[in-house]
C-alpha cells in the first residue's frame, strides 16, 4: 500500500520536508547522523531510540497468536483481510518472520553505522540480527541487514528456523537526474508441523515424564525424528517456504536548475518537474509440504486430505516464478513542491506455476502453466506545509490476463485540526480480487476448490483521531465484505456469497501515573453482523504498567509488567499440510491474561531486554508448576514461563 505523505524521491526532496532545504555534511566528523526512507516515500526518518516496547526488535507482534513457538505459523488477532488484487498465492501463515520488499530502507550516512542483535531464550531459542549501512559516495549508500530465528520449541516436532536477507542499495547522480534504486531479498521459512498434541489431559497428566513437554505424543511426527539441537534444521515434517525477490528502479528527471546563496556559499539545486521511471521485478515463491515419514501417520492424511498410497513420503510442492515491468510518468505540479506529485503508469506481469506433487499414489506429478497479465495504475499524493491537506488517490485496474477485472481504489485524507485536536485522518478503500490461488483447486496441495470462484469484494472505511497533547489515538474500521473465500476443514473450501459487516474500535493511550511510572493501554472492540464465517474475540487489549526514567547520566531504565488479553471465542484450528488456518465452530478457547515481566535498559548505544514471559501459566492445582497454559489453537497449547534476553548494540565503525 503506498505511504500517506510520500514522495517518489529524488534529489529534489532531500529532507523529505515540505519545502527544499540544504544540509552541509562533514563526513569526515566523528559523530553518525542515519536517516532512511522507503521506495515510495521521500520524508527521511530517524532511528527509534525508544527501549519501552520489546516487540520493535522482534518479529514477533503482540495482536497475532502462533501455536504455541516462536517461528510456527502465526495468525492476527484483530480482523485483516488480504486487500491485494491480483496475483496471490495464498500461502501467509509465516508472513511475520518474512522481509517485505516494501519495508526496505533507503539510507544516508555520515560514517559507517553497524547495528547487531542477539536474543536467547528457554529451550535454546535463539535470534541473531546483523544491520550495516554506509556511503561509498555522499550520493551512493548500500544498507545490508541479515536475520535468523531458530527455536527448537518444548514440543516435539515444533522447531522453526527461519533466515532473512536483504541488500538494498540508492544511487543518485551527480548532477541529481538520475536516480537507481536495488534491492535484494531472500526469506527461507521452514517450521516443522506436530498436527497439535493428541490430547490436552496429557498437559497435566501426573506422569513425571510429561513434565518434558517433548514427551507429550502428537498427531504427527515421531519424536525419534525430532530433536532439539539448533545445528540440526534438517526437515522431516513440516513446511519450506522459500522466496526471493529482486527489483531495479531508474529514474530520469526533467527540470531546473536553482540555486541558493548564502554568506559563504552558492548551494546549487535540481528541481524536478517531469519523471520517467522504469521498474524490474522478479520473483520466486517456492511452497513446499514434507514428511518423509508420512507413511507412519497414513490414517491422519487419509482421514484430514484423503491421501492414500503405498509410498513412504509425502511430498507436495508449488513453484512460482514472477517479472513484472512497470513504465511510470511522474509530473510534480508546483517546483518547490516535491511531495506533490501525480503518477500514472503500467505493468505488465508474467507468471509461471510448476505444481509437483508426491502423495502416496505413485510417482510425482508435475503440471506447469503461464499466464501473462496487464494493470494499469494512477496515483495522486500531496503534502503540504501547514499539514491541512495531507492527501493521496490511488487506483490500480487489471485490464488483460487471468486477474482481469480485479481493481483497487483508495483514498485518504489527513488533516491538522489544531495543536489541542491533534490530527484526523479518514481513508476509503475498495477491492475487488480472485481468491487466492490456492482456494482454486489448481494447486498441489491437496484442497477440495470451489469450481466457479466469484471474485471478492471488501470495502474499507477508516477513521484515525491522533491527540498527540493527550498522547491518545483513537482509530475506526468498518468492512463490508462480500464473496468472502475460506478454509472450513482442513482442506474444503467455501465461499460466502452474502455480506457481511464487521467494526473494529481501537483506543490507545499513554497515561502517566507518577513523574516516573506510565501506563500503555491498547483496547480493540470488533463487532460482527450478517452472516459472517469468521470468529474473532469481541475484545483484545494490551497493558503495559512501567517505570522509566533516567537513573544515571547514560542508563536509561523501563521496567514492569506487560500484559495481554483477549475474550473467550472459537479460535480458527491448523491444517499442517495446507498451511491455512481454518474456521471451526465446535471449541472455545478461554484464556488466561497473558502476563510478562520485564527489564529493559540502555547504556549509550547498548541495549538489553530480560523477559519472563507466561507467568499466567503458575498453578497449584497439579503441584507448584507452569501448567495452566493457553492455547494459540485447538490442541496447540502454548509453553509454560518463557526465560528471553535480547541485547542490541549500534556502533559507528
Amino acid at each position: 500500500m503506498p505511504r500517506l505523505g510520500g514522495g517518489m524521491g529524488g534529489a529534489g526532496s532531500k529532507g523529505g520536508n515540505d519545502s527544499i532545504k540544504f544540509e552541509k555534511r562533514n563526513f569526515a566528523d566523528d559523530s553518525v547522523t542515519v536517516r532512511f526512507r522507503y521506495l515510495d516515500t521521500a520524508k527521511y526518518s530517524g532511528f527509534d531510540s525508544s527501549i519501552s516496547d520489546f516487540y520493535r526488535k522482534v518479529p514477533m507482534k503482540t495482536d497475532h497468536i502462533t501455536l504455541g513457538n516462536n517461528g510456527n505459523a502465526a495468525r492476527n488477532l484483530l480482523y485483516s483481510p488480504v486487500l491485494k488484487p491480483g496475483w496471490d498465492p495464498g500461502f501467509h501463515a509465516f508472513d511475520l518472520y518474512a522481509f517485505r520488499l516494501e519495508d526496505a530502507r533507503f539510507m544516508t550516512t555520515t560514517k559507517p553505522y553497524t547495528e547487531l542483535g542477539y536474543l536467547v531464550g528457554s529451550k535454546s531459542e535463539q535470534q541473531i540480527n546483523v544491520l550495516h549501512t554506509q556511503n561509498i559516495r555522499p550520493n551512493w549508500n548500500f544498507v545490508f541487514e541479515y536475520r535468523l530465528v531458530n527455536s527448537p520449541g518444548y514440543f516435539n516436532s515444533q522447531n522453526a528456523n527461519h533466515k532473512n536477507l536483504r541488500f538494498s542499495t540508492q544511487y543518485t547522480s551527480k548532477d541529481e537526474r538520475y536516480n537507481l534504486f536495488f534491492v535484494a531479498m531472500s526469506n527461507s521459512l521452514q517450521s516443522s508441523e506436530n498436527g497439535g498434541i493428541r490430547n490436552d489431559s496429557f498437559l497435566v497428566n501426573p506422569n513425571t515424564a510429561f513434565n518434558d513437554r517433548f514427551n507429550i505424543p502428537t498427531k504427527l511426527s515421531d519424536s525419534v525424528f525430532s530433536t532439539r539441537n539448533f545445528f540440526n534444521v534438517k526437515l522431516y515434517t513440516g513446511s519450506s517456504y522459500q522466496e526471493s525477490q529482486f527489483l531495479l528502479r531508474q529514474q530520469y528527471d526533467f527540470g531546473q536548475k536553482d540555486s541558493v546563496v548564502t554568506d559563504s556559499s552558492v548551494h546549487r539545486y535540481f528541481i524536478p518537474r517531469l519523471r520517467l521511471e522504469h521498474t524490474i521485478r522478479y520473483g520466486s515463491n517456492d511452497f513446499l509440504y514434507l514428511d518423509i515419514q508420512g507413511k507412519r501417520d497414513r490414517a491422519y492424511y487419509l482421514e484430514h486430505y484423503g491421501i492414500s498410497g503405498s509410498s513412504d513420503t509425502v511430498d507436495v510442492h508449488d513453484s512460482w516464478r514472477e517479472l513484472t515491468n512497470d513504465f511510470s510518468i511522474i509530473q510534480f505540479p508546483f517546483a518547490r513542491n516535491p511531495l506533490q506529485f501525480i503518477k500514472v503508469g503500467a505493468s505488465l506481469q508474467m507468471l509461471q506455476v510448476r505444481n509437483l506433487a508426491n502423495d502416496f499414489s505413485g510417482p510425482a506429478q508435475t503440471i506447469k502453466s503461464r499466464s501473462s497479465n496487464l494493470f494499469l495504475h494512477g496515483e495522486y499524493r500531496n503534502r503540504t506545509r501547514d499539514k491541512r491537506w495531507d492527501m493521496e488517490l490511488y487506483g490500480e485496474f487489471w485490464t488483460l490476463g487471468n486477474y482481469a477485472g480485479n481493481y483497487r481504489a483508495l483514498a485518504t485524507l489527513r488533516t491538522l485540526l489544531s495543536k489541542k485536536l491533534g490530527y484526523l485522518e479518514l481513508g476509503f478503500e475498495n477491492v475487488n480480487r480472485t481468491p487466492s490461488y490456492i482456494y482454486s483447486g489448481a494447486s498441489s496441495f491437496p484442497v477440495i476448490g470451489v469450481a466457479d470462484l466469484k471474485k471478492e469484494n471488501v470495502t474499507h472505511l477508516s477513521g484515525l483521531l491522533d491527540i498527540p497533547a493527550l498522547q491518545l489515538k483513537l482509530s475506526g474500521h468498518y468492512y463490508l465484505t462480500a464473496n468472502y473465500t475460506y478454509f472450513r476443514d482442513f482442506n474444503k473450501v467455501y465461499q460466502e456469497t452474502g455480506l457481511f459487516n464487521l467494526l473494529r474500535l481501537g483506543v490507545n493511550k499513554t497515561f502517566r501515573v507518577a513523574r516516573n511510572w506510565r501506563w500503555y493501554s491498547d483496547l480493540y472492540l470488533q463487532l460482527t453482523a450478517g452472516n459472517a464465517p469468521i470468529h474473532l474475540p469481541l475484545m483484545y487489549t494490551r497493558n503495559r504498567f512501567a517505570f522509566e526514567g533516567k537513573l544515571f547520566t547514560n542508563l536509561v531504565l523501563s521496567t514492569g509488567v506487560d500484559t495481554r488479553y483477549y475474550t473467550p471465542y472459537k479460535g480458527d484450528d491448523y491444517s499442517p499440510v495446507t498451511g491455512q488456518f481454518f474456521y471451526q465452530n465446535n471449541e472455545t478457547l478461554i484464556i488466561r491474561p497473558d502476563i510478562a515481566a520485564y527489564v529493559n535498559f540502555r547504556i549509550r548505544s547498548f541495549t538489553s531486554y530480560v523477559r519472563l514471559e507466561n507467568l499466567n501459566s503458575l498453578t497449584f492445582k497439579y503441584g507448584f508448576g507452569f501448567k495452566d497454559v493457553n492455547h494459540g489453537a485447538p490442541l496447540y497449547p502454548y509453553p509454560g514461563m518463557v526465560f528471553r534476553l535480547g541485547v542490541f548494540w549500534g556502533f559507528v565503525n
